[in-house]
């Protein structure tokens, strides 16, 4: 079974900080968790360190937005335009994807932004790209913007990182991970922790079905329909 048939057979929980294995991403988790109007944040990182799933859990709130590649620009300039902001957190991701309309509405977004910063109608900006403020491919203007506020570079987690999280999502299903299991998924597995959780939970699904314990063969029959996708693709 491929990683995308499991996720289609059982969708991981929704992002969340709460489920988002920080290792060494602790600043940047806490200025999210303490995110407020008027406040600027800026995430990059390679894909894989957890970038849409941050964006994602931080415009799940009522009053947010979140924006993904393909639909920025109306929705941006929308809310730089209005009246009276719309929305009380707008996260933008993919930004490095942006083109010439959408840098357009971000510049006009980032305007409105300061012009509001103190007020009432204060909003926050959280956004995401795969590089450094100064080495995205948008107009100047632009990328001095992603510096205004706090900058975060998201790190990638260790093998001991993720061997720790999986063992302790493992324990919280009432699993129990033999070490060669770990080693194998860490080996030949996505390195993204969406998937491993949903692998977890593929996992002991199938095991109740087997009436077998989670071994290395269990997990090997699990996978026999299909071959692991290459490993790091989400973001």
């Amino acid at each position: 079974m491929n990683q995308q048939l499991i996720l289609d057979l059982l969708p991981p929980s929704p992002p969340s900080l709460e489920n988002f294995v920080a290792g060494q991403n602790a600043a940047a988790l806490d200025a999210l968790a303490h995110c407020s109007p008027g406040r600027a944040i800026y995430l990059w990182g390679a894909p894989g360190a957890g970038r849409t799933h941050l964006l994602r859990a931080t415009a799940g709130a009522p009053g947010s937005l979140y924006a993904g590649p393909g639909e920025q620009a109306g929705q941006l300039m929308t809310v730089a335009t209005a009246d009276t902001p719309p929305y009380r957190l707008v996260a933008i991701d993919n930004i490095e994807l942006m083109d010439d309309a959408g840098q357009a509405a971000l510049f006009a977004l980032y305007n409105r932004w300061r012009e509001v910063a103190s007020t009432q109608e204060a909003f926050a900006l959280v956004l995401a790209g795969d590089r450094a403020p100064l080495a995205m491919p948008l107009r100047e203007d632009l990328r001095t913007r992603l510096g205004w506020d706090l900058v975060y570079r998201l790190e990638l987690l260790s093998d001991d990182e993720r061997a720790q999280a999986l063992e302790t999502r493992a324990a919280e299903r009432g699993l129990r991970l033999a070490p060669e299991v770990v080693s194998w998924i860490l080996t030949h597995y996505s390195r993204d922790m969406r998937l491993l959780s949903a692998l977890l939970d593929a996992l002991d699904r199938y095991s109740i079905e087997k009436k077998r314990a989670i071994t290395l063969p269990l997990l090997k029959d699990l996978l026999a329909s299909g071959r692991p996708a290459p490993e790091g693709e989400p973001l």
